[in-house]
């Protein structure tokens, strides 16, 4: 019997066939559109295309999680069912160090942002719009999406992002192989020869 592929749910597309993720020059843009955020809402934005990690865990995030030295954000796993799953996940210095600027070094157990899930939705929509990002991509899973889609085409193994994605199934990371279009194109020049 043949191992069921990843379930429909699992795709970067919509049914009538539209893209999740954004696109390079959308999550530049969507970088970009962070300065003109307020300095609560920018670093999670932040936080959120440079981790790849879920809205909840985002949010979820404290102090004691943030290894600026080292560059890494220690990431609580909350779709698991069982507790104490953390993932390090690499990010730029300069992230880290704002986040430490905005929120100071605060109690180690303190959260960094201490919302709901709705209003940091919201905000992170907000910065979507500013950044003209597209209807189907702009949402915190979009920059999901986007995160793995990126991490791909720079050239980052599938098992190392599975392991910052969270990912229990590799199956479920393979899907952001499955682009199509500008970021597909640019992948399939990498085999071409220099004279195609």
């Amino acid at each position: 019997m043949a191992k069921p592929g990843p379930a429909p749910s699992l795709s970067l597309y919509t049914d009538s066939g539209r893209r999740k993720y954004l696109t390079a020059q959308e999550r530049e843009r969507f970088v970009a559109a962070v300065a003109s955020c307020s300095p609560e809402v920018g670093p999670l934005c932040l936080m959120l295309a440079w981790t790849g990690c879920r809205i909840s865990e985002a949010l979820n995030l404290t102090h004691a999680d943030l290894d600026v030295d080292d560059g890494i954000v220690s990431v609580r796993c909350l779709k698991k069912r069982r507790p104490g799953i953390v993932r390090q996940v690499p990010v730029p210095h300069k992230i880290l160090r704002a986040v430490r600027q905005i929120h100071g070094a605060g109690q180690p157990g303190d959260r960094l942002w201490p919302i709901g899930r709705t209003t940091a939705w919201r905000h992170v929509k907000g910065v979507m719009a500013l950044a003209q990002v597209g209807e189907t991509a702009a949402s915190p899973k979009g920059l999901r999406h986007g995160f793995g889609v990126h991490a791909l085409r720079s050239g980052i193994p599938l098992n190392l992002l599975q392991r910052w994605l969270g990912h229990a199934d590799i199956a479920t990371t393979a899907i952001y192989g499955d682009v199509i279009g500008p970021e597909e194109r640019e992948i399939a020049t990498r085999m071409w020869p220099r004279q195609a």
